[in-house]
Formats: structure tokens, C-alpha cells, sequence
């Protein structure tokens, strides 16, 4: 399981990408804006798929649900963790 990082953690080190943009085009900006380990193993736990904006790579991250978001958040974003459009079996598995 990835270390729990918060929303605001993950945009800090995806200033600089142009969306839209892929799994690894965005672990790639992580890793060159010196993001820690734990937002880099966050994004690299998000489904390979093209992001249209800083909205749905948030949506897709796993974050830590304590990190100022409410229990109900925490569940929408459990049920949602890809972006719309993306079918079952073209997520990566948990």
C-alpha cells in the first residue's frame, strides 16, 4: 500500500505539467520537482490513463483521509479513484 499523502502534497511537484498528460508523464514531473518518496509511490499508484487536469489526478490519487477531508470525501473518493470514462478492467489493480 502507498504512504497516505494529502491533495495539496501531490500539486505542489505537478506545477510545471501540461495536461493533458499520462501516469508517467506525471511521476516524471514528481520525481524532477523533488517530490518525496510518498507522493512519487502515491502517483505511481494511479491508473494508467491520460489526465485531462489537476482535478482528476487528485481524484485519482490515494490520499490520506485524515489530511483535512471528511469521512464522506474520503468514501466519494474511494468510489471514484479514476477518472470518469475509465472502464474496470483498464484500471490497474489496488
Amino acid at each position: 500500500m502507498t504512504d497516505a499523502t494529502t491533495p495539496d502534497q501531490v500539486l505542489q511537484y505537478l506545477v510545471d505539467v501540461d495536461y493533458p498528460a499520462g501516469k508517467e508523464v506525471l511521476v516524471a514531473a514528481a520525481e524532477r520537482a523533488g517530490a518525496p518518496d510518498a507522493v512519487v509511490r502515491s502517483l505511481r499508484a494511479i491508473p494508467p490513463v491520460e489526465y485531462r487536469n489537476r482535478a482528476e489526478v487528485v481524484r485519482s490519487v490515494p490520499v490520506d483521509p485524515g489530511a483535512g477531508r471528511s469521512a464522506s470525501r474520503a468514501a466519494e473518493q474511494a468510489s471514484t479513484h479514476a477518472p470518469a470514462g475509465v472502464a474496470e478492467h483498464m484500471r490497474e489493480p489496488r
